[in-house]
């Protein structure tokens, strides 16, 4: 019934749009109709009755309700910061109705604020149950409007002046009908005003789109946490104003076409209490490997959908379908990892790839999830993507690295900490484990509890498990519980039942405008093996140290980054072999996997729609040999069999097959959308490959890959491998 009425008086608000003289006719027949109705069935009706109103007569119930209502809201009503801060005067109008129980319903809440809204919705929520309005003798629907001056003015001490509190004339069953056939009439479609920028919804994963905000983000004195990502909206707006910076980048354009290819979403729908945007999107790329004399394209059409129900609850969906063929290089390493079935490929970050025409790869994907945020200390998000944990370009912890897959993860903040946990779903996919034409299952956890010790220095404490579904256990529940130490379940489960990890990580902001970042990876837990120095394989450790530097120079938007990694073999790698830190044969941490030494340098820049990204990689890698005269493991493959470990001592960073690496890569490009972010781009990869001994897999190589494209930027690529 209260949703009937609701969209009643929505109907009849909405004739407030007809040209003046037909409202002006309107209202008078309106006035007059509602007078003559009260008149002649004031002898019936009786108002709601509050304890305080048992012993008034009759004719002053109405006085009675009208003052006690007004001194409950004005005794509950707690006014938000928001008014105070932006010194508001105005008028909150609220909509409700005290049903045949004697029960408030709010019915529907005017304002300018959300939060002012929030409030009014809570204090009539408080209201107590009180003898209902009756009609002719019979309980009866009343409706009334309530205006609230706000800021709030003390109710006087006498009863309320007439009109006060307007009553609206309970509905009839034939009125109620007629409301019912008006319902679809009575919806209302409202200008979208970029919710996306104030939802939970996940920022998408995007080395630059991070570096726009990553200055406002890391401010001394801030008492945020930078490292668990994605970020979602509402969390960076508070520093980072999205929809103002992209007001500096709108063009003037008043046709529909225009508006929409440069400035907004293609389809946008908002109503009362939801919204929601559509964009088709396209990764076109055309280009050439000069030096396999390959002609490379990549071929992706996409449709993503993102929205809010409500306050709490946000979504966003991606599904891709491509079709491409890269470098020989990244076309080799693409098929090195291709999944047990008989499809040719995986694409890196991407998916199991199937082949198209001769010499292609056909590669579709879908990703997205659904955020809930009951209040301002949870964020609990299900869905279907990627994570990372980490300040810097690479992740010792858990990077985007890998394809996406099923996760469940709850951010708890408040004080100066966020906790994040996180429930993975992971595969693999190798002939070796295949079992009745299925991948193997195998599942991860981690929890990442970020620190502010200081306005400057944060601190991180990771800790992850991956276990298998042996004996037909499934998700295991030891794991679920998100404040227990992993390493104690793992014994508890068996001593080759789990793989735990555990990390550190840390950041300490100089100035506003330069913080250096690190992280240490340890995925052996024996002290005497991990501090010995005498190169035993148990010491599987990492780490590294980065800093950042905004405004370089006193350039404004120039964002500069150096980081080196270190990680020894065998990290990541297990001695039961699905239990290694991959999912579809790729690494869920550092993109080169493990046993290398690597330095980063990275370049960011962008004025206006105008941008610029260049990089450089240089890396000391070691790899197996795999062949007949040598098959060991050298600690390079994540996937590697320790068992057959070339040394338990004496081992040492790039052992094996020494390789020299060098990437470098220049991109420049126009921002067409920033509301879709659609770009325009070309780039150039030049990549040097110079191993100790070529082996079939491992061969010295060079690549300058040239190429353009059109993207909307919604993940990560990564080609520095």
């Amino acid at each position: 019934m209260s949703d009937i009425l609701k969209k009643t008086y929505l109907s009849i608000t909405k004739s407030c749009h007809y040209p003046m003289k037909k409202t002006t006719h309107f209202l008078i027949l309106l006035i007059s109709s509602i007078t003559i109705a009260q008149t002649n069935s004031s002898s019936f009706e009786k108002y709601p009755v509050f304890p305080e109103c048992a012993e008034v007569s009759i004719g002053a119930l109405e006085n009675c309700f009208n003052h006690t209502l007004q001194q409950f809201v004005y005794s509950n009503f707690k006014t938000p910061d928001i008014v105070f801060s932006e010194n508001y005067t105005g008028n909150l109008s609220v909509f409700f109705e005290v049903n045949k129980e004697g029960e408030f319903k709010v019915l529907y809440v005017d304002g300018i604020y959300n939060e002012l809204k929030d409030e009014a919705k809570r204090v009539f929520e408080s209201l107590p149950k009180i003898k209902p309005a009756t009609y002719n003798g019979n309980p009866a629907y009343v409706q009334f409007t309530l205006p609230i001056r706000i800021p709030l003015q003390k109710p006087a001490l006498e009863a309320f002046s007439e009109g006060t509190v307007q009553k609206t004339k309970a509905l009839s069953e034939e009125e109620t009908v007629a409301a019912l056939k008006n319902e679809y009439d009575a919806i209302e479609n409202l200008p979208y005003s970029n919710e996306e920028y104030v939802s939970n919804i996940n920022i998408p994963l995007s080395h630059h789109n991070y570096s726009l905000f990553d200055p406002a983000l890391n401010r001394v004195g801030q008492n945020n946490h930078t490292a668990q990502k994605p970020f979602i909206y509402s969390e960076v707006n508070k520093y980072y104003n999205f929809e103002a910076e992209n007001q500096k980048l709108l063009k003037n354009k008043t046709s529909w076409f225009g508006r929409k290819w440069w400035n907004e979403h293609m389809v946008t729908l908002k109503g009362k209490g939801y919204w929601l945007t559509l964009d088709p999107g396209v990764d076109l790329q055309v280009g050439k490997d000069t030096d396999a004399e390959i002609d490379t394209y990549n071929n992706t059409r996409l449709v993503y959908t993102q929205g809010g129900i409500g306050k709490d609850i946000s979504f966003f969906a991606v599904i891709y379908e491509s079709q491409g063929r890269f470098a020989d290089y990244f076309n080799r390493y693409a098929e090195s990892i291709n999944p047990d079935g008989g499809n040719p490929a995986i694409i890196p970050g991407r998916g199991i790839a199937k082949t198209f025409k001769t010499d292609s790869y056909d590669y579709p994907i879908a990703t997205g999830h659904v955020s809930y945020t009951p209040s301002s200390y949870f964020n609990i998000q299900l869905g279907h993507g990627k994570q990372f944990i980490g300040d810097g370009y690479r992740s010792l912890l858990m990077s985007d690295n890998a394809s996406p897959y099923p996760f469940f993860k709850i951010n708890t903040t408040f004080w100066k900490l966020k906790y994040t946990n996180t429930w993975m779903s992971l595969r693999d996919v190798r002939s070796d484990v295949t079992q009745d034409g299925s991948f193997r299952t195998k599942y991860l956890a981690n929890h990442y509890l970020s620190y502010n010790i200081t306005k400057r220095l944060n601190i991180g404490l990771f800790e992850s498990v991956l276990w298998e579904n042996d004996n037909d256990r499934g998700f295991d529940f030891n794991y679920i519980n998100p404040i227990i130490f992993y390493r104690a379940i793992e014994f508890s489960t068996g001593s080759r039942g789990g793989n735990a990890l555990i990390g550190l990580s840390a950041k300490f902001k100089f100035t506003d405008r330069v913080n250096a970042y690190a992280q240490l990876i340890i995925d052996e837990f024996s002290s005497s093996d991990v501090l010995g120095g005498d190169g035993s394989y148990k010491n599987k450790t990492g780490y590294q140290i980065g800093a950042k530097y905004y405004d370089a120079f006193g350039i404004k938007n120039l964002y500069l980054q150096g980081e080196y990694n270190r990680v020894r073999p065998f990290t990541y790698s297990h001695n039961t072999i699905v239990l290694n830190y991959g999912h579809n044969n790729q690494s869920m941490a550092h993109t080169l996997g493990a046993n290398f030494s690597e330095f980063i340098a990275i370049a960011r820049y962008q004025r206006g729609r105008i941008f610029g990204d260049a990089k450089i990689v240089v890396a000391k890698r070691g790899f197996e040999f795999n062949t007949a005269e040598d098959s060991f493991f050298y600690g390079s493959d994540i996937y590697g069999d320790e068992d057959n470990r070339v040394n338990d001592l004496g081992n040492e960073i790039a052992q094996g097959n020494t390789t020299d690496f060098l990437h470098a890569e220049l991109q420049v490009g126009y921002l067409l959308n920033p509301a879709t972010n659609l770009k325009v781009y070309g780039s150039v990869i030049f990549r040097d490959f110079k191993p100790t001994i070529d082996t079939e897999q491992v061969f010295e190589n060079q690549t300058t890959w040239v190429n353009f494209g059109i993207r909307t930027d919604l993940f990560n690529w990564y080609y520095d491998f």
